[in-house]
């Protein structure tokens, strides 16, 4: 129960890894704000799941790649709970094509969701932060912003920036007790990676040294390492959970 009396706020936290994410920090007794953009049915779902959290979910349905509905969120928290703790930047999707192919549309949401989502949820926090002196920011981005993937240019794209703004945000706000970091994911078993083709599966597995794909609480636990007052002197940092990519 190492996060009682904090309050985490997981974008993108019905589904997938930040499902689990979610679940991971309820367990350890903290106050939980999971925020989604479109899928009506899945935060219906999570309710349903944890319901024995009831007391302490807080679920929220906006655009993180909007700013005024970014400022209406944290008006929203500044009017409920005395102060925000922890985030994580998980909100993420894809649009896979080949460059050549690839229309603008495909490339700019991508970024605006993944890259410019990160940036203006930090944005904010980062001002609650200060206020105590106090912050963990972990960003989900991905080993395809390091490795890049054939097919995944606006992804890979948006991933890498995370991990250089990541870098950036580190330098500036570090004096002020306030941590960001990301978590590097390579093949985990969510419906982000569901449709990928059979043989791509295949392929992709032979290229991980484990021989598998991971499991989200393998990323859970990395992200609630990482948001911990144990790791207050990491920062600036990558933590990859990719099976040795």
């Amino acid at each position: 129960m190492r996060f009682v009396g904090q309050r985490v706020i997981v974008t993108g936290g019905t589904r997938g890894i930040g499902k689990g994410i979610v679940k991971e920090f309820l367990k350890e007794g903290a106050t939980v704000i999971a925020t989604y953009a479109r899928n009506d049915s899945e935060a219906e779902k999570l309710k349903i799941e944890f319901q024995e959290f009831a007391d302490k979910i807080d679920i929220r349905k906006f655009d993180v790649s909007k700013s005024s509905e970014v400022e209406a969120f944290y008006n929203y928290l500044d009017e409920t709970y005395p102060s925000i703790e922890v985030l994580v930047n998980n909100s993420g999707i894809r649009k896979d094509n080949l460059v050549p192919l690839m229309k603008e549309e495909e490339f700019k949401s991508v970024i605006d969701i993944n890259l410019t989502g990160t940036f203006l949820m930090s944005k904010y926090a980062v001002k609650r932060f200060l206020r105590n002196r106090f912050g963990r920011i972990i960003n989900i981005s991905s080993v395809g912003g390091k490795l890049g993937l054939a097919g995944q240019a606006n992804y890979s794209a948006s991933k890498a920036g995370q991990i250089a703004l990541s870098k950036s945000m580190s330098k500036e706000v570090g004096k002020k007790g306030i941590t960001v970091n990301c978590v590097c994911p390579g093949f985990i078993e969510t419906e982000l990676i569901a449709d990928l083709p059979e043989e791509q599966v295949k392929a992709y597995k032979m290229q991980v040294p484990l021989k598998r794909f991971g499991k989200v609480e393998e990323v859970a636990f990395a992200v609630k390492f990482l948001a911990s007052k144990e790791a207050s002197y990491i920062t600036g940092t990558t933590l990859d959970v990719s099976g040795g990519l």
